[in-house]
C-alpha cells in the first residue's frame, strides 16, 4: 500500500507563509476581477477551439466536448448528474463522473512511482489524465470521449477525421497541419487531438488563476481572507483534522505556477457504490481505478489476486470544487458538505454512507440521525456493508490517514460541524472569476 506521510511542522510553515500574504491594501477600493491577458492562439489551438464546440463531431450530432465540459461550469459538467448522457441517441449513461478540464497544464504523465511535489511524501502512483491515469497527455485523453460508444460515439478515428474534413474549419486545419493534412487518416486524427490539447494549453480560460485565493497568495487588493476562511485554510493544512493538503497540496505548483490543489496522487478511500450507474447493476462488477477494469495495464493476475493499485483513484484539483454538484469518480455525492462529512464520518457513522442488511428500519429516524448522509433511513440492528464498492481482497489498500483514520464506529469524528463549515468557506475561495467587493461584508456564514 502506498502510504502518504505528512509532517505537521512543514505543512504549518506553508500556512504561516501564506498567512503573511494577507492581501494588504485598501479592500474597499474599487477593484476588478484579475483576468490574465489572452495571448494569440496558435493555428493548432484555433482548430482545437472550433473542434471543442463542434457538436457534429459526435455520433448523435448533438454533443460536443463543451457539452460535458462547459466553460460556464469551470469546464466541468453543467448539471448534477452523476454520469452524463451520450451515445448515438444521447440516451447512454456513462460509467464515471466528468472532471473539470481546468488546471491540467502541468499534469505529469502517469508513473507508478511519481515524486510528490510537497517534497515530503514518499513516491507513489501519480500523474496522468482521467480518474485512473490511463491517458498521459491531454491529446490522449481527448481520444477517449471521441471514440467511447457511451460518449461522443464515433466508430473509428477515420470517422472523426471525415467530420473534421467536412467542417467549416477544414481549411484552417490545413493551414495548421499542412496542405496534405487529411491524406493520412491516422496522422490527421493525431493532429486533431493535438489541436484540442493546444486549445486547452493556450487558452487562458482553462487556467485563469483569478480566484480569491490567488489574490490572497499574491498579496493583492481584495485577497484578504475572512476569519472563517482563515480557519478553513488552517484546517485544510492541519494533519490532525481535515488534512486535505496531504493529497491536495496547496504549495507552489510545477514550473512556478500558482497552487494547483492536487499532488496528482491516487488514493483508495472506498467511496460508496453508486446504484445509478448501469454497470453497477452487475454485483460482480467493481470499478477499481488503476487496477481496472477500464484501465487494463494494471489488472490483477487473477480474481482477488494481490494488487496494491486496486481501489485507487486520482486526487483531482480542488480549484472550483465549490461549483460542482457531482463528486468523486462515480458522482455518488452531490454537495460539498456531503463530501466533507463523508471524510469526517465514514468511520464513525458508516451506517449513513453504506447500506445496512438484516436490520429493521425505523418508522421515524431519531432527531440525531444526520440528514447529510447517503442513507436516509435509520436501522436497528443489521450489518453495515462498509466499503461496498471494493472487493474484500483489497480492503488493505484503503488509506488510513486522517480524517479517514479507521477510528471506531460511534466515536467522535475528527471535525466539528463548525470545522466543516469553515472548511467549505475556504474551499469557496478557490472559485475562479472572483470579484472583490468594494465594501467587504462584516457578517455572514463565511465572515466571522
Amino acid at each position: 500500500m502506498f502510504t502518504r506521510v505528512c509532517l505537521g511542522s512543514v505543512v504549518a510553515s506553508i500556512v504561516l507563509s501564506l498567512s503573511a500574504c494577507s492581501g494588504g491594501g485598501d479592500s474597499s477600493a474599487a477593484v476588478t476581477p484579475p483576468v490574465p491577458p489572452q495571448v494569440a492562439l496558435s493555428l493548432a489551438a484555433q482548430v482545437g477551439k472550433q473542434m471543442f464546440f463542434d457538436a457534429t463531431l459526435s455520433g448523435s450530432g448533438k454533443m460536443s466536448c463543451a457539452t460535458c465540459h462547459d466553460p460556464k461550469s469551470a469546464y466541468g459538467p453543467p448539471n448534477n448528474l452523476a454520469v452524463q448522457l451520450g451515445g448515438p441517441t444521447l440516451t447512454a449513461l456513462g460509467n464515471r463522473a466528468v472532471p473539470s478540464l481546468r488546471y491540467k497544464e502541468n499534469t505529469p504523465a502517469y508513473a507508478d512511482l511519481l515524486d510528490n511535489p510537497d517534497g515530503i511524501s514518499v513516491p507513489g502512483p501519480g500523474g496522468g489524465f482521467t480518474w485512473d491515469g490511463r491517458a498521459n497527455s491531454l491529446a490522449d485523453q481527448a481520444k477517449i470521449p471521441l471514440l467511447d460508444p457511451r460518449e461522443m460515439a464515433n466508430t473509428s478515428p477515420a470517422n472523426v477525421v471525415t467530420k473534421v474534413q467536412a467542417s467549416a474549419y477544414a481549411a484552417l486545419f490545413k493551414q495548421a497541419f499542412g496542405s496534405n493534412a487529411f491524406a493520412d487518416t491516422n496522422a490527421a486524427f493525431n493532429n486533431a487531438v493535438a489541436a484540442l490539447q493546444a486549445f486547452q494549453l493556450e487558452d487562458v480560460s482553462f487556467h485563469p488563476y483569478n480566484s480569491k485565493f490567488d489574490l490572497y497568495a499574491g498579496n493583492k487588493i481584495g485577497g484578504t481572507l475572512t476569519a472563517a476562511e482563515t480557519r478553513g485554510l488552517k484546517l485544510f493544512s492541519d494533519p490532525a483534522t481535515a488534512n486535505c493538503a496531504s493529497c491536495h497540496y496547496q504549495g507552489a505548483g510545477l514550473n512556478g505556477s500558482s497552487a494547483l490543489f492536487t499532488d496528482f496522487s491516487y488514493e483508495a478511500i472506498s467511496v460508496p457504490r453508486n446504484p445509478g450507474i448501469p454497470d453497477n447493476n452487475n454485483p460482480a462488477y467493481f470499478d477499481m481505478g488503476i487496477c481496472g477494469p477500464i484501465r487494463t495495464d494494471h489488472l490483477p493476475t487473477s480474481a482477488g489476486a494481490p494488487n496494491t493499485f486496486c481501489g485507487m483513484f486520482k486526487a483531482p484539483t480542488l480549484r472550483n470544487v465549490a461549483t460542482r454538484t457531482a463528486f468523486f469518480h462515480n458522482g455518488v455525492m452531490h454537495s460539498l458538505e456531503q463530501v466533507i462529512q463523508f471524510y469526517n464520518t465514514r468511520d464513525t457513522m458508516p451506517e449513513i454512507w453504506y447500506p445496512t442488511v438484516g436490520g429493521v428500519a425505523k418508522t421515524v429516524n431519531d432527531p440525531t440521525f444526520p440528514t447529510f448522509g447517503l442513507i436516509k433511513t435509520q436501522y436497528v440492528g443489521g450489518t453495515v456493508q462498509k466499503y461496498n464498492d471494493l472487493p474484500s481482497a483489497y480492503l488493505t489498500n484503503i488509506d488510513t490517514q486522517m480524517p479517514l483514520d479507521g477510528r471506531a464506529a460511534g466515536s467522535a469524528p475528527p471535525m466539528s460541524d463548525q470545522n466543516v463549515a469553515d472548511l467549505i468557506c475556504f474551499l469557496k475561495t478557490l472559485n475562479d472569476d472572483f470579484v472583490p467587493s468594494k465594501t467587504p461584508p462584516t457578517s455572514g456564514a463565511c465572515v466571522n
